[in-house]
C-alpha cells in the first residue's frame, strides 16, 4: 500500500510526521518515505511494509494532507505504476536528464584497453555533439582467462579525459562493491571533472548483495541489465531492490536474451519489452544493441543489423543506448567483432535521430492518449 501526500507536503514537515506517526502505531507495519521527482513537482509517497489488510484505506484517507491511497498489486512496489499513474517522472544528473520522455545516446568502449583509444573515442563523441559514453574499467567474463580490465588504475585518466572533452556522464560496470568506493575516490582525487553511471551486467542482476550496496548509495545512479536467462518479472524485482534501499534513480536496460532462438544474433532482441516496461515502471529503458546483436552482419538493404536493432527499439520509446565504439575493433580486448567504428558515428546518430522522430511522430497521431 502506498500513501500519497498532498504535494505541497515535504518528507520533514509537520503534518508528514503526523501521518508516519499514525501508520508506525498500527502493528506489524514499516513506514517507509520516499520522494518522487515528477515532470512539475515533487511527490512525497510513505510506502507501508507489512499486512496492509488490517489498515481501513478509508481512515488514511481522511488523515490532514493525504492526497489517496494506493493498494499495491506488484511486488516492485516503489518502481512500478499503479493504477490511474500515467505521470512522467525521472531524475537529473549532472547536468543530464533521464525519464521516459527523452534519449541519450552513450556510444563508447565496451572495455578500456589504451589512454590513446579512450582519448579518440571521447573526441569523436565530444564532436559529435554527445555528452555521454559507455567505458568499461571491469569486466566479468565467461572464461576466467579473458582480460578482466584494468579495474582501478584506469580510473584517472579516464576521468580526466572525460572532462577534457564535456563528457558528463561514464556509464561504467561494476562487479564488487568496492568498486563503487574506488570511483567515488578516483572523482574525488580528479576534482569531479565528469559523472559515472553504475552499470550492473546481466551476470549479476540478481547478485542481491551488490544491489543492496548499489541502491544504498545516492552519489550515482544505476543501470540495471536484464538477466539474461530469467524472466522480465524476475529481472523487474532485481531493480526494485535497489529502489527498496533508498536509490530511485535507475534506469532498466534491454541487452538481449541468451538462448538459441536468436541465432543468428549473439542474443534475441527483446526491444518489444520497452513500451512493457514503461507501462509497469517508472523507468526509463535503454537498449543494448551490441550485445544483443553481436555482430557486424549487413542487410541486403545495405544497413548492418546493429543500426535495424537500435531503430526497433527507438521507434519503440527507448530513453538510452548503450552501443560500443572502437577506434580500431581489430584490437579490441573485449567484444570487437561487435563494435562500430568512429566514421560510423555520425551516421549512426542520423539513423537514430531518424528513427526518433518517426516515434515522436507515432505518439502525436490522432486518437493517442496523452500525457497528463
Amino acid at each position: 500500500m502506498i500513501v500519497i501526500l498532498d504535494p505541497q507536503l515535504g518528507r520533514d514537515s509537520p503534518q508528514t510526521k503526523v501521518i508516519l506517526d499514525y501508520l508506525r502505531a498500527a502493528p506489524g507495519i514499516t513506514p517507509k518515505i520516499h520522494q518522487v521527482t515528477g515532470a512539475q513537482q515533487v511527490l512525497t509517497e510513505i510506502y507501508l511494509v507489512g499486512d496492509t489488510s488490517i489498515l481501513d484505506r478509508a481512515d488514511i484517507e481522511a488523515l490532514s494532507g493525504v492526497s489517496r491511497v494506493v493498494k499495491v498489486s506488484r511486488a516492485y512496489a516503489v518502481l512500478g505504476r499503479h493504477a490511474g499513474d500515467s505521470r512522467s517522472y525521472g531524475f537529473d544528473y549532472n547536468g543530464v536528464t533521464f525519464n521516459q520522455d527523452n534519449l541519450n545516446l552513450f556510444a563508447g568502449l565496451c572495455a578500456v584497453d589504451t589512454r590513446a583509444h579512450v582519448e579518440a573515442m571521447l573526441k569523436a563523441a565530444a564532436d559529435a555533439g554527445l555528452n555521454c559514453t559507455r567505458m568499461g574499467a571491469y569486466k566479468p567474463r565467461t572464461n576466467p582467462y579473458s582480460f578482466q580490465g584494468h579495474g582501478a588504475a584506469c580510473l584517472p585518466w579516464v576521468f580526466e579525459l572525460a572532462g577534457k572533452y564535456g563528457i558528463k556522464v561514464v556509464a561504467m560496470e561494476i562487479t564488487h562493491d568496492n568498486h563503487i568506493d574506488e570511483i567515488n575516490d578516483a572523482l574525488r582525487d580528479a576534482g569531479h571533472p565528469t559523472g559515472v553511471m553504475l552499470q550492473v551486467g546481466t551476470r549479476n542482476t540478481q547478485n542481491f548483495e551488490l544491489l543492496k550496496a548499489c541502491g544504498r548509495q545516492s552519489a550515482f545512479p544505476v543501470l540495471l541489465k536484464r538477466g539474461f536467462g530469467i524472466t522480465l518479472e524476475e529481472s523487474l524485482n532485481a531493480a526494485e531492490y535497489l529502489a527498496s534501499e533508498g536509490n530511485r534513480k535507475v534506469i532498466f536496460c534491454l541487452r538481449g536474451m541468451k538462448t538459441n532462438m536468436g541465432d543468428p544474433h549473439r542474443n534475441f532482441v527483446d526491444f518489444s519489452h520497452v513500451p512493457v516496461i514503461h507501462r509497469l515502471t517508472h523507468m526509463p529503458v535503454c537498449i543494448d544493441p551490441s550485445h544483443s546483436v553481436g555482430n557486424r552482419d549487413r542487410a541486403p538493404d545495405g544497413l548492418l543489423d546493429l543500426f535495424h536493432a537500435t531503430a526497433q527499439g527507438i521507434i519503440a520509446g527507448a530513453n538510452m543506448v548503450l552501443i560500443d565504439f572502437h577506434p580500431n575493433p581489430a584490437t579490441a580486448l573485449v567484444d570487437g567483432p561487435q563494435a562500430l567504428t568512429l566514421d560510423e558515428l555520425a551516421h549512426y546518430i542520423q539513423d537514430i535521430q531518424i528513427a526518433r522522430q518517426a516515434y515522436l511522430k507515432r505518439r502525436q497521431l490522432p486518437g493517442q492518449k496523452k500525457r497528463p
